[in-house]
Formats: structure tokens, sequence, C-alpha cells
């Protein structure tokens, strides 16, 4: 007997989205410009995410002057990879990558095993601040405010998100001007705009992280259900965004 493949999340098109377009681009294009006139050094972390193009296109079609950037953990997909070509080819525009010391990925593996993040949470999360939280220092060491493309809709623990907030481990400005759009929204302007995305939203992923952190995720259910799989819903974030 041959077993059916549960149906995998697939990106999201709604004629509806797409008509609220031009008052979010609007509004979208007005938020970045107040955080210009507001700081003098800003710095947009680009996980490039689909969110992450969307307010890229705007930086680069308002000749905005913030800096992108990403955090290259060492431990991402091909399909990730390639999204800096592919991002330089579209908008003629090369983000700045971050890496994390070598020395403390070794000294990790040694301590604990090259898969020790899968055995605890907290072994995972010395794991992302050796990947990602340690180099994200280092990326706003100069910097007087970031931006984020996090959405409220995204999980859980991001319901609240502001706008605006403090990010107190810096000491720095934190903004996220998507905050308030949805899904349906993200996805109408980059099919609109026709952005360069992750071929492996096509697979099935509607978030995307670490390569072994990392899974498809059924049609109906959470977001980040691929996220850390193993861990529960409410440990689920790496600490870039405390």
């Amino acid at each position: 007997m041959t077993m059916l493949r549960p149906r995998l999340w697939t990106p999201p098109h709604d004629a509806a989205a797409t008509k609220r377009l031009p008052a979010l681009i609007a509004q979208l294009q007005t938020r970045l410009q107040q955080i210009v006139r507001q700081h003098q050094h800003i710095k947009f972390a680009s996980s490039l995410a689909v969110e992450d193009m969307v307010i890229t296109d705007i930086i680069v079609r308002e000749q905005l002057p913030i800096e992108v950037f990403t955090l290259n953990t060492g431990a991402l997909n091909n399909e990730t990879q390639n999204l800096l070509r592919a991002a330089y080819e579209h908008w003629g525009i090369s983000i700045a990558e971050y890496r994390p010391n070598e020395e403390a990925i070794d000294a990790y593996v040694a301590a604990h095993g090259k898969q020790a993040f899968y055995d605890s949470v907290a072994l995972r999360r010395e794991c992302c601040h050796i990947r990602k939280i340690e180099p994200l220092g280092r990326a706003l060491s100069k910097a007087d405010a970031w931006i984020t493309g996090q959405r409220r809709e995204q999980s859980t623990t991001r319901t609240a998100l502001a706008l605006a907030e403090q990010d107190k481990a810096h000491g720095i400005a934190k903004y996220n001007p998507l905050a308030d759009w949805l899904e349906t929204e993200v996805w109408a302007y980059a099919q609109m705009q026709q952005l360069p995305v992750n071929e492996l939203y096509r697979q099935g992923y509607p978030s995307i992280g670490c390569e072994p952190c990392t899974r498809p995720v059924k049609a109906g259910e959470d977001i980040r259900a691929g996220r850390w799989w193993w861990e529960s819903q409410d440990s689920k974030e790496c600490g870039l965004h405390k």
C-alpha cells in the first residue's frame, strides 16, 4: 500500500493582501525614513528571509543610508548562501557577512560533540551564542540603531513585538518595521517585485535557520514548527531578539 506524503506548507497567495500593498509600502517607507532621520549609523540584520528581502528592496529603492549585513553561521543551507549572489545580481549590493569564531566552534565540538545542540536547550543556545550572538555583537559594535525583519505573526514569542524598542544588550535602538505585516502581505510584495527568495520556501520551509536545526512543515502547522522542532514552543528563539 502506497503511503501518501503529507502536504507541505507553500508560500501563500492572497489577492486582498496585494490590494493593501500601496498603503503598506508607503507606511514602511515612512518608518525607515524616520529611523534614518533619528540615527547616524544604522545597520539592518538580514537573515535573507523573505521579510528581509522586502526591507532590503525598500532600502535600495529609497537609497537609504542603512548598511545591510547577515550572519553566516557556517551551518547554513546552500540555498541560503546562494542568496548572497542573488542579492548582488538583483540589487547590485554586497551584503556584509559576519562569521563565528572558528576556535570557539572547535572548543564547543571538542567539549560537547558536533551535534550537542540536540541534547539540551542549554547546549543548543550555547551553539546559537557562538554562531549568532557573538558575531551580531561585532556587527553592531559601531551602530547606534539596528533593524530586523521580525513580525508578530511569526511566533508565540513575538506576539507583543514593538515597532521600536531599546536593545539593552547592545545599548542601542532596535526597530521592527514589519512587526504588524501579515505573512500574506510579505509574500504579496515579494511576488509583485519578483524579489530573490530562498529556494527552500518551495520545499516546504516557511522559516529557515541553520541546516541541522530546520526542517519542512506540513500545511496548517505553525510556520516556525520546523525550527528546533525537538524543543517546546516557548523555547524556540536563538537569543538574538531578547
